[in-house]
């Protein structure tokens, strides 16, 4: 004991330093975990996936792209409850501008295509009355377009292919989403790192003043590495409930804690990144069930046409004949969907306010079951969890070794 005592006065400085040098060890281990969930985007090495290193979420990018669509669109948005939520009329008046324009190009193209010789005949001022007969059966149109696309969205939406398709189409997506979402988790892991790195370290320090075995800095750094990891990142998600520590401190893991405020910041970068009013429009315009509206909207159109012409449609069937006014009709439809996408987006201000995805998916994620919302993060951590334990651990003993080398060399 006194030759223990003697040689603390004499290093007291080697010793008051372990347990600091420990913290550092935590802390810079978690510092490079949280990094390799991250970075690298692409893989850097010789010999994928053995020989190198790759973010573990953009790694396994496709299976959480698949998982955070799956919650999304199965739990978190109802693509009826949300398209509800527009009203036609307003629609019809906040696109009227530019609708009106599309139209004026539709009819004069499809009527000088059908019949150049009657067309060319009429004067100006007729040409432009049959337009404005055709214009003023416009929204009309709209407000029977969108009225179908509302009672019909599941026919012609897929809410999951445009979630999949935001996130494949922008990589780092997908990482911004878990990344911002995740910030204070991280911090904690970081902090984690400190707090315990110091605890065993005091105890190292106890170790080595009690042995000097050139073995115990190395393998305490490497359980600090280890155990500051597992330990950090199980704090993150568990307890689920809270709880009290020994009956008297209550604790809860962080992510759980912070449900509502992660539920509003998910429910903001969804509306903002993915669930926009281009992707949606692109989805049921260029999705899976695009071949259904298509249909639907060449239903519509040709029998609004038919409305529009119903005093005249004898006469034109006589001076254009019955096919090829039916040709007409078809072409008008078809023409009217090239400028679908263009003039659709003249109402997005109003249709994001309208839907306002974010408080929908902010209100639902409230009401999910604490397993079903660990889901947003979880993942992340869950398929390589056990390779940023170990890198940590190799980067702990590593600094032992130094120590090790510093000390005695």
């Amino acid at each position: 004991m006194n030759a223990m005592l003697a040689d603390l006065g004499s290093h007291w400085a080697v010793y008051a330093s372990m347990p600091f040098i420990a913290a550092i060890i935590g802390y810079v281990t978690k510092l490079a975990a949280i990094q390799m969930m991250f970075r690298p985007i692409r893989f850097v090495g010789i010999a994928e996936p053995f020989l190198g290193w790759q973010g573990v979420v953009p790694r396994n990018s496709e299976r959480m792209i698949r998982i955070s669509a799956e919650l999304l669109t199965t739990r978190l948005v109802d693509p009826k409850e949300v398209f509800a939520k527009l009203d036609p009329d307003r629609v019809a008046k906040e696109i009227e501008g530019p609708l009106l324009l599309a139209v004026d190009e539709v009819a004069r193209e499809v009527l000088e295509r059908y019949h150049p010789a009657l067309w060319e005949m009429l004067p100006t001022l007729a040409q432009d009355l049959i337009v404005k007969q055709v214009q003023a059966g416009s929204p009309a149109l709209v407000r029977r377009i969108m009225t179908e696309i509302r009672e019909n969205v599941t026919d012609v939406l897929d809410v999951k292919q445009v979630a999949v398709s935001a996130l494949e189409r922008d990589k780092e997506l997908l990482i911004r989403l878990i990344r911002d979402i995740s910030r204070p988790e991280m911090a904690f892991i970081a902090r984690c790192g400190i707090y315990f790195g110091f605890i065993l370290g005091l105890v190292q320090t106890a170790v080595w003043a009690a042995t000097h075995e050139p073995l115990v800095l190395p393998v305490f750094g490497a359980a600090i590495g280890l155990l500051t990891d597992w330990l950090a990142i199980k704090l993150v998600f568990f307890p689920r409930e809270r709880t009290r520590i020994l009956g008297l401190v209550p604790f809860q893991g962080i992510f759980q804690r912070r449900r509502d405020e992660v539920a509003r910041q998910y429910g903001e970068l969804v509306a903002r990144e993915v669930m926009t009013v281009p992707n949606l429009v692109d989805g049921i315009l260029r999705g899976p069930g695009s071949d259904r509206l298509i249909t639907m909207i060449q239903r519509i159109v040709q029998r609004t046409i038919d409305e529009q012409a119903s005093v005249a449609k004898p006469l034109v069937s006589v001076a254009i004949g019955a096919r090829r006014f039916q040709q007409m009709k078809h072409a008008a439809a078809d023409k009217a969907m090239t400028y679908l996408s263009s003039t659709a987006m003249h109402a997005k201000d109003y249709a994001a306010d309208a839907m306002d995805v974010a408080d929908t998916i902010a209100a639902r994620m409230r009401r999910l079951s604490r397993v079903e919302y660990e889901r947003l993060l979880r993942p992340a951590f869950r398929q390589d969890e056990w390779k940023l334990i170990t890198v940590g651990a190799v980067i702990g003993a590593l600094v032992g070794e130094l120590q090790v080398v510093l000390l005695l060399g």
